[in-house]
């Protein structure tokens, strides 16, 4: 139980964050962040309610929201979190970062009715502030500078994550199309269980997967990170990991891989890359790799030398001559 000097300090706290909330004062801005790591669960809570009346007069709104999201999603006091979410509605379209923890929250079991109707209610009002937003919004294109309009800008942003006018779209629309052409055309080469992939070396990954019956999808688009879309040689859903076989040496080939890299690691992506140099020891390399991130695979030492010989050959012909390809686009880290 707390002596009376906590219960004082706990009310000083409390009364405090109501001042601050019902006055309007925005220079105590800080000190109910700080009131939000409080001991107290209803200094908390008012700390958060008093954070969404300030919420438009000119405090910083994305250190509040920032400040409110681990209250409305964690805080052990189920009121704190409702009156958290509360405020995290009031800051509208600058809540768009945690919608997913609100739509997460809306659609939990275990939270309270009150706390699932508020998250819900919190959704709507955001996705409507963003949605008015976008409308009042002016926008151009990001190839020739030109206004877009709203339909336009959805349309873009739907099919590109990129703002383009309807004339600069088509032509994308155009140039990817032909990528995505000349992508399927360079597909000529059939792993064991059917699937058709462009190198000796993406071959060997796939019918290194299959033999451990690894589920894997080939050559299929990811979003990575909200602004590029990139298509990743194999996805492992059931492991949420990514194999990239970096089979080219030319510049513009190795531009693109280092911006994909770049994307996995910003997005916090596992990755598992593979070069011609690793193939001679691909069992060995995936296998390891594999480990660190949880999945067990028993190592068979005598699985690289058992190899037949001819298909070792066939491959490592293969990956010498692949550098010198020049049909076969590089993987694009925007679109491709």
């Amino acid at each position: 139980m707390k002596n009376p000097m906590d219960r004082q300090l706990e009310k000083h706290l409390s009364d405090r964050a109501v001042v601050i909330g019902r006055e309007g004062e925005t220079a105590a801005f800080g000190e109910l962040l700080e009131l939000l790591n409080s001991s107290s669960a209803n200094a908390r809570r008012l700390a958060a309610s008093a954070l969404g009346k300030l919420a438009w007069m000119g405090v910083d709104q994305a250190a509040a929201v920032a400040a409110l999201v681990p209250v409305a999603r964690s805080d052990p006091h189920a009121q704190t979190r409702q009156y958290a979410i509360k405020a995290l509605k009031a800051y509208g379209a600058v809540s768009r970062a945690c919608l997913s923890d609100l739509r997460d929250i809306a659609a939990n079991p275990s939270e309270p009715p009150y706390n699932r109707r508020d998250a819900a209610s919190a959704v709507q009002f955001i996705e409507e502030a963003l949605r008015i937003a976008a409308e009042q919004a002016e926008h151009r294109c990001q190839r020739c500078h030109a206004r877009v309009s709203a339909d336009d800008y959805a349309h873009s942003q739907q099919a590109f994550q990129r703002t383009f006018c309807d004339r600069c779209f088509d032509e994308v629309f155009l140039e990817r199309r032909n990528f995505e052409t000349q992508v399927e055309l360079n597909k000529t080469i059939e792993a064991r269980d059917g699937t058709v992939v462009q190198s000796q070396g993406e071959r060997r990954i796939a019918e290194w997967l299959t033999a451990h019956s690894i589920a894997y999808r080939y050559d299929a688009k990811y979003r990575i990170i909200g602004e590029f879309q990139i298509r990743p040689d194999f996805y492992l859903p059931e492991l949420d990991l990514y194999i990239e076989y970096w089979g080219l040496d030319t510049p513009q080939y190795k531009m693109s891989m280092y911006k994909k890299q770049t994307l996995y690691q910003q997005e916090g992506k596992r990755l598992v890359s593979v070069y011609p140099a690793d193939l001679p020891r691909l069992n060995t390399l995936l296998t390891t790799k594999l480990r660190r991130f949880g999945y067990t695979i028993g190592l068979d030492e005598r699985s690289e030398a058992t190899l037949p010989a001819a298909a070792t050959r066939i491959d490592e012909r293969s990956e010498v001559s692949e550098p010198q390809v020049t049909t076969r686009p590089p993987p694009l880290a925007a679109g491709g």
